[in-house]
């Protein structure tokens, strides 16, 4: 039925497609006769009345017979011409006008087109009715046809999107024993992104939250993903911090993103973006067992080996990219040593900010930090949908803020 529906949109484009031809009368036509007809088809619901081939105008049914209906009328008005009941001012539109121009003159005439249709012209001579209520069925099917057309198109961005995290996934896999990554886009497609890489002497991880989400934020995870990728193969990885500022410069290069004070004298654009992105970006060191931390606006959660206490390491304030952060901005490094048994996370925003619970506030860091201690003796794995129920759960019937990416990993002997 749906696809029957959605052909049928496709092929109604303009006014003449939803032509009916129901009998016509003329301006000397009776009250009685009008009545005859109406009375004879029950499914006639307004009748045109031409000349000569020229639309006049349109009685309504309902109007019509109420008319009738009322003492003596039938008797005063029977044998007068219908012009009498007759609407003189019509929507009169052509065969050929576009359903969405005939939508807008629809509008315009108020509740008076959906109730008594309007009459269609092939050059300036009738050519039959067209009904309120099939303009609006119309109009609902080309919408519901573009709808689909858009959602194929972002679901099958989304396959290009998650394309991208093909080669961290499998590095990921090759790398770690014990962890979990999850990532779950408020909409089909979002903003967030993340990067693994192994090496021999280690291994690098980045999550990434880039402005927005849905469609707009996705725009953003392939620009960030090209400037990732670039960087990460010029530039040393065991230096986050030189990263960040590296990236910082060549997404607000790229996108014209800087300051009055950045531009170059008498330099001047239309039209001013202001997006970029919320990270954490981690070097591992296999040998020292040190991970190096760099943040723009996004925090690492530690829990060392035996230990009661989730530890919340900040990154710096400003993020990447974005206006109001310098062009020769320089993050800061911070390093913590994490010896077999230690458990790292790493969270985008989309679960601390969310709104939930019985005070409709937000999950916190407080909160997402009990439920790492919960279930911090658990396989990565059973932690990684704990975590998600518990977020969930907090959610309840909220809705969702923003995407959500999670990614956290057991220091296991491995790394030793």
């Amino acid at each position: 039925m749906h696809s029957d529906r959605a052909a049928l949109s496709a092929v109604t484009q303009v006014a003449g497609h939803l032509l009916q031809s129901p009998p016509v009368v003329t301006p000397e036509s009776s009250n009685y006769q009008v009545l005859e007809l109406f009375t004879s088809q029950p499914e006639l619901s307004n009748l045109p009345v031409v000349r000569d081939g020229a639309p006049l105008g349109i009685i309504n049914r309902n109007h019509f017979m109420s008319m009738l209906a009322r003492p003596f009328h039938r008797e005063i008005f029977g044998r007068k011409p219908c012009t009498a009941f007759m609407d003189a001012n019509p929507l009169v539109v052509d065969y050929h006008l576009p359903l969405t121009e005939l939508s807008y003159l629809a509008l315009s005439r108020g509740d008076k087109v959906l109730s008594d249709g309007f009459l269609v012209t092939v050059d300036g001579d009738y050519a039959g009715v067209g009904l309120g209520v099939s303009l609006v069925q119309a109009l609902a099917d080309q919408q519901a046809q573009k709808h689909q057309q858009m959602m194929d198109s972002i679901n099958y961005a989304s396959v290009i999107q998650q394309s991208f995290l093909q080669s961290s996934r499998r590095d990921m896999a090759a790398c770690l024993d014990d962890y979990f990554m999850a990532w779950e886009p408020r909409d089909v497609v979002g903003g967030d992104y993340y990067y693994f890489v192994k090496r021999d002497d280690g291994f690098f991880v980045a999550v990434i939250d880039c402005t927005g989400h849905g469609v707009p934020g996705a725009f953003m995870t392939l620009i960030m993903a090209s400037a990732l990728k670039q960087v990460l193969g010029t530039y040393d990885l065991h230096n986050p911090a030189a990263l960040l500022s590296h990236i910082n410069r060549q997404v607000k290069e790229s996108l014209g993103q800087l300051s009055d004070d950045e531009r170059q004298p008498g330099e001047n654009i239309e039209v001013r973006s202001d997006d970029g992105m919320d990270c954490a970006f981690c070097w591992y060191d296999n040998a020292s067992h040190t991970l190096t931390f760099a943040g723009a606006k996004t925090p690492i959660f530690v829990l060392p080996k035996g230990g009661d206490e989730v530890t919340v390491i900040d990154g710096n304030k400003k993020g990447v990219g974005y206006v109001s952060t310098p062009l020769d901005y320089q993050w800061d490094n911070r390093r913590v040593k994490l010896k077999p048994g230690s458990r790292l996370y790493i969270s985008t925003d989309g679960i601390i900010d969310q709104i939930g619970g019985p005070k409709r506030i937000c999950f916190g860091k407080k909160r997402f930090k009990e439920q790492i201690l919960k279930h911090a003796h658990k396989p990565m794995a059973v932690q990684r949908q704990a975590l998600l129920d518990a977020f969930h759960h907090w959610q309840g019937e909220n809705s969702r803020r923003d995407d959500v990416s999670l990614f956290g990993m057991h220091f296991t002997e491995q790394h030793a």
